[in-house]
C-alpha cells in the first residue's frame, strides 16, 4: 500500500515560489514521461485499476507498474502499487506496439493483470496515450517532498507530494509551511490518471 500526502497548488507562481523556498533543500530533478494502456473493453478501468510505463530522463530508466483500489481523501491518497523495472528499449516498443506487453517474462504484474483482473492476451491492449512530469525532489525535515508540474495535452497542473507512514503528522507540517509563506493550496482529491482520463484539470 503507498500512501502519500498530495496537496494542490493553483498555479505556477505557487509552484515557483514553494520550489524557490525550497532550494536549499534541492535532491534531484525527474522528467518523467507516462504512458497507460488498457484493453479495449476497459477491464482493467473498470476495476479501478490502471497499468502505467514510465520513462526517466529520457530513457536512463523505465518502470512498469501497476496501480489498483484508490482511495484519496482530505488531501491523503491510499492506493495498492506494484512495481517492476523494465528495458526501456523493451518499455518503448510496448508504447508503439501494446500487444507485446504480454510478451514480458518474468513479470508478477503481467501475471496479476491476467489472474486478478481476467485480462487474456486475446482481449488485446491499447495505449491511451498520457502526460509528462517533472518532478523535483526536495529532502525537508526528513521528508522526501516531491513538487509536480504535470503537463497535459489539455493543460498544467501542479502538485506537492509525499509518501509518508504517518500521513496526518507529515500533512500538518507540510500545510505549516505553505501556510507560514502565504502558499495557497487545496486537498487533491482526484489523482493524475483520474485527471488524464477527464481530460480537465482540477478546480
Amino acid at each position: 500500500m503507498e500512501i502519500e500526502v498530495k496537496l494542490r497548488l493553483p498555479d505556477s507562481q505557487s509552484h515557483q515560489k514553494l520550489s524557490s523556498l525550497l532550494s536549499a533543500f534541492h535532491v534531484k530533478t525527474h522528467v518523467q514521461e507516462n504512458f497507460f494502456f488498457d484493453t479495449k473493453t476497459s477491464r482493467l478501468a473498470t476495476r479501478l485499476a490502471a497499468l502505467r510505463i514510465r520513462f526517466y530522463n529520457l530513457d536512463s530508466r523505465c518502470v512498469l507498474s501497476l496501480k489498483a483500489k484508490p482511495l484519496m481523501s482530505n488531501g491523503i491518497s491510499r492506493v495498492e502499487e506494484q512495481e517492476e523495472p523494465i528495458d526501456p528499449q523493451m518499455g518503448r516498443t510496448c508504447v508503439a506496439e501494446p500487444s507485446r506487453l504480454g510478451l514480458l517474462e518474468p513479470s508478477k504484474i503481467m501475471d496479476r493483470v491476467r489472474e486478478e483482473f481476467g485480462v487474456k492476451d486475446i482481449d488485446g491492449f491499447v495505449c491511451l496515450g498520457g502526460f509528462r512530469n517533472i518532478r523535483q525532489v526536495f529532502y525537508w525535515k526528513n521528508l522526501n517532498l516531491e513538487l509536480d508540474e504535470t503537463i497535459y495535452d489539455f493543460g498544467t497542473s501542479y502538485e506537492i507530494e509525499c509518501e509518508s507512514k504517518d500521513p496526518e503528522k507529515d500533512k500538518k507540517l507540510i500545510e505549516g509551511l505553505l501556510n507560514d509563506n502565504g502558499i495557497q493550496f487545496s486537498y487533491s482529491d482526484v489523482n493524475k490518471f483520474a485527471v488524464f482520463r477527464s481530460r480537465k484539470l482540477p478546480q
